[in-house]
C-alpha cells in the first residue's frame, strides 16, 4: 500500500536505515569490481568484507540483516509506542503487530519465490523479510506487555536460553554441544518441521529456529529507541550511553564467542550482542551528528533510501535493473573500457536506483508495511 511521509520522523534512523540498505542495493558490486579491476590486496581484502563467512567468524556484511532488525526495534518506541500514548489499546496494536509480522513473512516467500506457481517441495519458505516479520512480531509483543525490566529479562532468557540449547544438544548421532551445520540442533529442527526446501539443503541461515535469537535483535532496538525516545538526557549524553552500550556489548560478544563461536548461519547468542554493539555505535554516531548537532543536509541522499527500504529491496523481482542501467549507460562503459568498466557501471546501477527512489520520495509515495 502506499501512503504520505510521517511528521516528527527521527532523522538519523531513516539515514541508518538507507545506509544499511545502500549496501545491498548494488554498492557493494562497487568493491568487487575495483578488487577485480586492480588486482589489489587492499581492495580485495575490502571486498571480502563484502562476502559471508562460510560458517564461523564475522564480516561487515553480516551487520546489514541484524542491523535493518534492530532499526525495525528502534522505531517501536515511535510507532507502537505512540500509539498506546493516543489511547490505542493493547489489543488493537497486537492485531496491528501481528499483521504486520505476517505481511513480511509473505512478502519474504515472494522475494525467494516469485509469483509463479512451483512444487511444494521447491518452495523456500525461510526469508530475511520472514525472520524480520516474526522477530519483530514477539519483540513488539513482549513490549506490549511487559516494562522495561520485564523487556531486560526477556533479552536475557532468550540469549541465554538458545545458548544452553544449543550446548547441550545436537542432531542425532552427533556429539553434545556440536556447532557444525550438520551437527547443530537448530538445524536439524529446522530439517526436521520446516515445509518445502532449505537455502543450504541441510541448514537455512534464516530458519525458525534461529529466529529465537533474532527477537533479542529486535528488543536490543527497542531499548535503544526508549533511550532516545524516553530518557530525560540531552541529546548528547543519550548518544553516549548508546554508545558506551555498544562498546560493553562488543567487549561480551568477544568474550562469549570463545565458548558460543560468533556466526549469523546459527545466529547465536554471540552474534546477537557483535552486531548489537555495532548497531548501537553506528546510532549514537548517526543520531548525535543529525539529531543532536542538525547536520541533516549530507544524510538526504541515505534518507531518500532508507524511506523506501521494503520497495527498494523487493524491487530486483519486478524492475529489471541491469537492464535499464545498460540502457541508459552501456555507452559510458564502453567508453572506459577495461578493466574498471565493471567499477563504472556498478556506479550506474546505483544511481538508477536511487533516482527511481528519489522520484518516489518527490512524488511522497512510501511502500509502508
Amino acid at each position: 500500500m502506499t501512503q504520505t511521509a510521517t511528521p516528527q520522523r527521527l532523522y538519523s534512523l531513516d539515514a541508518l536505515r538507507g545506509f544499511d540498505m545502500f549496501w545491498i542495493m548494488g554498492a557493494e558490486e562497487i568493491f568487487h569490481g575495483l578488487a577485480k579491476a586492480t588486482g589489489s590486496p587492499f581492495w580485495q581484502t575490502i571486498a571480502l568484507q563484502f562476502t559471508h563467512p562460510d560458517w564461523n567468524g564475522f564480516h561487515f556484511y553480516d551487520l546489514i540483516f541484524p542491523l535493518f532488525l534492530f532499526m525495525a526495534g528502534v522505531a517501536t518506541p515511535y510507532s507502537v509506542g505512540r500509539e498506546l500514548e493516543k489511547g490505542k489499546t493493547r489489543q488493537q496494536l497486537l492485531v496491528r503487530v501481528i499483521k504486520r509480522g505476517l505481511i513480511l513473512v509473505v512478502l519474504g516467500v515472494i522475494y525467494n519465490n516469485g509469483l509463479h506457481l512451483r512444487p511444494f517441495s521447491d518452495i523456500r519458505f525461510c526469508s530475511v523479510l520472514g525472520r524480520i516479520g516474526l522477530a519483530y512480531m514477539f519483540a513488539n509483543i513482549i513490549y506490549l506487555y511487559t516494562k522495561e525490566r520485564g523487556q531486560i529479562i526477556w533479552f536475557c532468557l532468550l540469549l541465554i536460553g538458545y545458548w544452553l540449547l544449543l550446548k547441550f544438544t545436537s542432531a542425532p548421532g552427533h556429539p553434545r554441544g556440536d556447532l557444525t551445520m550438520e551437527g547443530n540442533f537448530a538445524s536439524y529442527i529446522d530439517r526436521t518441521i520446516l515445509p518445502g526446501k532449505l537455502y543450504l539443503g541441510i541448514h537455512d541461515p534464516e530458519g525458525l529456529f534461529s529466529t529465537i535469537p533474532a527477537i533479542g535483535t529486535g528488543l536490543l532496538g527497542i531499548f535503544a529507541g526508549n533511550i532516545l525516545k524516553n530518557s530525560p538526557l540531552t541529546g548528547a549524553k543519550k548518544a553516549l550511553r548508546l554508545a558506551i552500550i555498544g562498546v560493553i556489548f562488543l567487549v561480551l560478544a568477544q568474550l562469549w564467542n570463545l565458548d558460543f563461536p560468533i556466526n549469523k548461519n546459527l545466529w547465536t547468542s554471540s552474534f546477537v550482542l557483535h552486531v548489537g554493539g555495532i548497531s548501537l555505535l553506528l546510532l549514537s554516531l548517526f543520531y548525535y551528528v543529525i539529531d543532536v548537532l542538525g547536520h541533516k543536509k549530507w544524510s538526504f541522499y541515505f534518507r531518500i533510501i532508507g524511506m523506501n527500504s521494503i520497495l527498494i529491496y523487493m524491487s530486483g523481482h519486478f524492475i529489471d535493473w541491469g537492464y535499464s542501467t545498460n540502457g541508459f549507460f552501456q555507452w559510458l562503459g564502453e567508453l572506459v573500457g577495461n578493466p574498471y568498466n565493471i567499477v563504472v557501471m556498478a556506479v550506474c546501477y546505483v544511481m538508477v536506483k536511487w533516482t527511481f527512489l528519489y522520484f518516489m520520495y518527490k512524488k511522497k509515495v512510501f511502500l509502508r508495511v
